[in-house]
């Protein structure tokens, strides 16, 4: 059984806004500031409903197929360490010159906050991470505390997009990048922990 502190940082390193800041700031560059400030609240709206939504199902789905929490944190923990080897590793490849660039938004905010949802706001490890925390969850009373941190994360997130124009400057930029990276070795340890626990869970190995 984790804490809050603990169940927060999942949802900040998994959803959190420095996977979201640099790739909505690029899609939306074309956009006036009116315009990407509407994408970014219903990129916002869609994303809290859909996470939530999509962790319940998730939830319900794996209780009808009698998927073990133990398997569930093996599933997620391999998700999560394979999406932070690549972003580790992305940061030693040399950049690709003959990459298409992706096509223009939609003129409309809502197609636009479509277009966007995944994986710029939402991530699958993300939702997977929501779904073994709420599948673990001994009760109402922590079910709601669960949900309670995923939206505050998911509101973070969306003063991120808000501001993501005024925080992409200067030092701020460098920063975000050590963070990223510090994040991104804490993602894979993070993934390590959950394989570790899930093999405990299925008693394979000692707790």
């Amino acid at each position: 059984m984790i804490g809050p502190a603990e169940i927060f940082t999942i949802f900040f390193v998994t959803l959190g806004p420095l996977k979201i800041l640099g790739p909505f700031a690029h899609r939306t560059r074309e956009l006036d500031d009116a315009t990407m400030r509407k994408v970014a609240v219903w990129a916002f709206a869609i994303a809290t409903v859909a996470v939530v939504a999509g962790s319940f199902f998730g939830r319900a789905i794996a209780a009808k197929w009698h998927v073990s929490i133990g398997s569930l944190l093996i599933a997620a923990g391999i998700i999560f360490l394979l999406v932070a080897l690549k972003q580790l590793l992305e940061q030693y490849e040399p950049p690709h010159a003959s990459e298409t660039p992706p096509p223009p938004l939609p003129q409309s905010p809502f197609a636009a906050a479509i277009r966007l949802l995944f994986p710029i706001v939402l991530t699958p490890y993300g939702i997977a991470a929501a779904i073994v925390l709420l599948s673990a969850s001994g009760g109402t009373t922590r079910t709601e505390l669960i949900i309670a941190l995923l939206v505050a994360v998911m509101t973070i997130n969306l003063l991120a997009m808000l501001l993501a124009r005024k925080i992409l400057v200067g030092f701020t930029m460098i920063v975000l990048q050590v963070l990223g990276a510090v994040l991104g070795i804490l993602q894979a340890g993070l993934a390590i922990e959950f394989i570790v626990r899930g093999l405990q869970q299925l008693r394979l190995v000692p707790a």
